[in-house]
């Protein structure tokens, strides 16, 4: 089975020309489906990567990226020494990036994220504006995914910059690793740079215009994006979820 060559993910005849799928998203598409049919049960260790790698027919790095994303959407874990395990049958509604929940880091960047923009809009500088642009530049040249969620944090955090609050700055600082692991996620499993590239060169248009409530609705829907994405992500499975010790949730309750 070769799954190194991108693919193209089905779309409906009247569809825009639709996003080309890397070969980590159709390893990791492949991988849970297979979780999520039962094929590797819960506890079963699944194949080598070395055999995994020889039955998809792709690179090394590619499934490494295929299993960390598993692994975050609460389908397996990985044991030192010992291999990657069967958790669950069926993604986790809320995954962990770092230290923080992702619904965690959706309630405080909607309350941070979101004034601290509109401040952006009111008490910018010519400088502030001059940073954001040249780094929004380089993100929507940027093909390397690695650098791209960089400068994702780094935009992020010149908004906050912008706001002239060092308290709001301090915020994005703390979260700054999970917003980074999350990036990486949303971009590697749900392809969203581009559209976030959009995103972003809203929110700088609309500090440029000085326009506070052009920027509090261009973080807003920055934000409901990010969270759309990763609810389609991590859709919940079609048959109840089971935890390693063999229990389905309803049992539990």
């Amino acid at each position: 089975m070769n799954l190194s060559d991108s693919q193209t993910a089905d779309v409906l005849p009247t569809a825009p020309v639709p996003r080309r799928v890397s070969a980590m998203e159709a390893v990791l598409s492949h991988l849970r489906d297979a979780i999520e049919r039962g094929e590797y049960a819960v506890g079963d260790k699944l194949p080598s990567e070395a055999e995994l790698c020889r039955r998809l027919e792709v690179s090394r790095p590619v499934l490494r990226e295929a299993l960390r994303a598993l692994q975050t959407m609460g389908l397996t874990v990985s044991r030192t020494g010992k291999g990657t395990f069967v958790v669950s049958n069926g993604a986790v509604p809320d995954p962990t990036f770092g230290d923080y929940a992702a619904s965690d880091l959706l309630e405080v960047r909607r309350h941070v994220e979101v004034p601290v923009a509109g401040y952006a809009a009111v008490r910018r500088t010519p400088e502030d504006l001059d940073h954001l642009t040249h780094l929004l530049e380089r993100m929507e040249r940027e093909t390397d995914t690695t650098a791209w969620v960089a400068m994702d944090t780094l935009f992020h955090l010149a908004v906050a910059q912008a706001a002239r609050n060092p308290v709001f700055r301090r915020v994005i600082e703390e979260i700054r690793d999970a917003l980074a692991r999350q990036s990486a996620f949303l971009n590697d499993v749900g392809g969203r740079r581009e559209q976030a590239n959009r995103e972003h060169r809203a929110i700088v248009e609309a500090l440029v215009d000085r326009s506070e409530h052009d920027a509090v609705e261009a973080m807003k829907h920055h934000l409901a994006r990010v969270e759309s994405t990763l609810s389609t992500i991590v859709r919940p499975a079609h048959r109840p979820a089971t935890d390693a010790d063999g229990s389905e949730e309803g049992e539990r309750r």
